[in-house]
């Protein structure tokens, strides 16, 4: 897992009461942008209710396998059966980003025809919104990155995660909370609802740090147990004359753990490089990288200015 997109914000959003689906009819006479959300690794659609209040349209793109009728079985609930848990085929076994960039171009092609669109993705959500700004650069006006990986000197967030400033991240430190064997699911199945002591630890260092354990676990409570092997290692770079001319912003998590400022920092760097007459525009908020509701309030905002 590379962060919960959101969940990341965009889960901690859901378990606020955002659905997958947010939207008011325009004014008359008046053209309304549409945020459209991919959320991260193990994350289910939602979007921001509070952008939808202030007179945007926004949606959660339901990525492949990622539904929660899908994922969700008996043997997950309390008391739970872990043995059983461990040997549930995946539905996310076998898909690959090129399934998640489908899923979102799909929507960016619908929600076009209405507005202008703002296309934002929180953590692993990064790579999709890249390659679907490489297939339809036109249609998008705004690409936001909240705290997501942007590649581009290096092909994928694996790539990025073995560097230096990647080393840095607590990503992995949730492994004791993984079940089952990756190789024969083809899948990693995290046991987010476990009441092991050293594996909630683990993940408030990483995912939340600033949380209250109540936060904490409403978040965890949105994630989806299973994720695909093959997204976070997949060619995630986008085209200069395509990807690389669409307008785009990078908000910053001053307080992230899973992908460590200073790795944020390298992949803002290394974007700016490969387009310099397109350079990132940078917001930084004080926030892990699943921020609390109150600190998502910060992003909101400038999601919201963004519209303007």
């Amino acid at each position: 897992m590379n962060e919960p997109t959101r969940r990341t914000a965009f889960q901690l959003a859901a378990a606020a009461g955002a659905g997958a689906v947010a939207t008011l009819p325009a004014a008359k006479g008046k053209e309304v942008t549409t945020f459209v959300f991919v959320t991260g690794s193990n994350g289910v659609a939602s979007a921001d209710p509070e952008l939808t209040m202030r007179g945007h349209r926004a949606l959660g793109v339901g990525l492949p396998g990622h539904g929660p009728e899908e994922q969700f079985h008996r043997a997950y609930q309390a008391p739970q059966d872990l043995a059983k848990l461990a040997t549930i085929p995946s539905p996310v076994s076998g898909v690959t980003l090129d399934d998640y960039v489908e899923a979102t171009e799909k929507v960016v092609r619908r929600v076009s025809r209405h507005g202008p669109v703002i296309l934002v993705g929180g953590s692993l959500g990064g790579s999709t919104i890249t390659k679907v700004a490489d297939a339809v650069p036109d249609l998008i006006d705004l690409l936001v990155y909240d705290a997501a990986y942007c590649c581009t000197k290096l092909a994928s967030p694996a790539a990025y995660l073995e560097t230096p400033e990647g080393k840095a991240s607590l990503a992995t430190s949730i492994m004791s909370g993984i079940v089952g064997d990756p190789r024969v699911l083809k899948a990693i199945r995290v046991n987010w609802r476990t009441n092991d002591e050293k594996f909630l630890q683990a993940a408030k260092a990483a995912y939340m740090a600033d949380a209250t354990d109540g936060e904490l676990l409403a978040m965890l409570n949105t994630l989806l147990p299973d994720e695909s092997l093959q997204v976070s290692s997949a060619e995630a770079r986008g085209r200069r004359q395509a990807w690389g001319r669409v307008k785009r912003v990078y908000i910053r998590h001053s307080r992230d753990r899973v992908i460590p400022l200073a790795l944020q920092d390298r992949m803002i760097k290394e974007a700016d490089a490969a387009t310099p007459g397109n350079a990132f525009r940078v917001f930084t908020v004080e926030a892990s990288h699943a921020p609390t509701a109150k600190a998502y309030d910060q992003i909101t905002e400038i999601l919201h200015r963004l519209a303007k």
